[in-house]
């Protein structure tokens, strides 16, 4: 076994959990959340079993609750929504993606064309989208530069999606740059460092492994990619499963050597039952890669900081 370190949760991630928790503790179930805090059925499942009601939209939400908004962000329009229905709103969006979202507000108005790299319907991209929607387009990918329109090839700018593959959006970068020479950059790396770390590790040992498996769920953007990363780097197959249970046991046949690694969605309790799973079919030998340590935190949300220490309890 060779396991990927970092893996699991991201700072991100663990801030968004605890925001729950916290909430749930603080103001007592049910607490409501809008969308699902991150991509992840096992975090869901369980936030949902100690009283968190996940919900849609706003609209869903009995006026005068508590509604807690997911990591991906949202657009303003859902902060006003809640407020007109008097919702006490708590804004679990990571920090880093606030960032994106800071961006494209200070490129609009700055009147730039700004081409968002990203997956269509991604909940991350329909929140950044929608704070400056007259100025963004969406690039989905490299096959999509070609229908990109733009007003003043001098006033263009790229952001992005901060869990996409660095390789993949550096192509589509490149693609753009060919066909607007003065595009400009955001002034940091939109992708998170956690979307980056973890790849960088899937691709280090992914030559060496007949099959790479990744623990995350099918709508967690930086998991798919971590499958996608693997092969592309050598890995012979590689598959994406929310539980060990999930393993193929025909996945193993012939395999000497089986990568693992995990979203940035996922408790390592899974990552830990997928060990114990493989070790019953005698892949005993472990050995961990962690060419980077991850020492990031962040702070709980404002809001929900500001009750905590009212009730004596920060």
């Amino acid at each position: 076994m060779l396991l990927a370190k970092p893996r699991g949760y991201c700072a991100g991630v663990d801030r968004a959990v605890e925001t729950v928790e916290k909430a749930l503790e603080l103001y007592g179930a049910p607490v409501y959340v809008r969308k699902e805090i991150v991509h992840n059925r096992h975090v869901v499942d369980t936030l949902a079993g100690k009283g968190a009601v996940f919900v849609e939209e706003n609209e869903e939400v009995p006026p005068g609750s508590v509604v807690v908004f997911s990591a991906h962000g949202v657009a303003p329009e859902v902060h006003d929504q809640a407020a007109e229905r008097n919702l006490k709103a708590i804004d679990a969006t990571c920090p880093l993606v606030t960032k994106v979202h800071k961006e494209a507000r200070r490129y609009a108005e700055e009147d730039y064309d700004i081409l968002l790299i990203g997956h269509e319907g991604h909940e991350e991209v329909i929140g950044t989208s929608g704070e400056a929607p007259e100025h963004i387009q969406l690039v989905d990918g490299p096959d999509s530069v070609d229908g990109v329109r733009i007003r003043d090839p001098e006033k263009v700018v790229w952001l992005s999606q901060t869990t996409l593959s660095v390789d993949e959006t550096m192509e589509t970068v490149d693609r753009l740059k060919k066909r607007l020479p003065l595009l400009q950059s955001p002034p940091s790396d939109d992708i998170c460092y956690a979307t980056q770390n973890r790849q960088q590790v899937v691709k280090d040992i992914a030559a060496e492994c007949d099959v790479m498996l990744v623990v995350g769920s099918k709508n967690s953007s930086n998991s798919v990619r971590l499958v996608e990363v693997a092969i592309q780097h050598g890995a012979t197959t590689g598959h994406l499963i929310d539980f060990a249970h999930e393993i193929d046991d025909a996945w193993l046949e012939g395999a000497s050597t089986v990568g693992l690694s995990s979203g940035a969605s996922v408790p390592d309790n899974l990552v830990q039952d997928v060990l114990a799973h493989l070790a019953e079919r005698g892949f005993t030998s472990v050995e961990e890669f962690e060419p980077v340590t991850e020492k990031i935190t962040f702070q709980l949300p404002r809001e929900l900081v500001t009750d905590l220490r009212a009730a004596g309890r920060a």
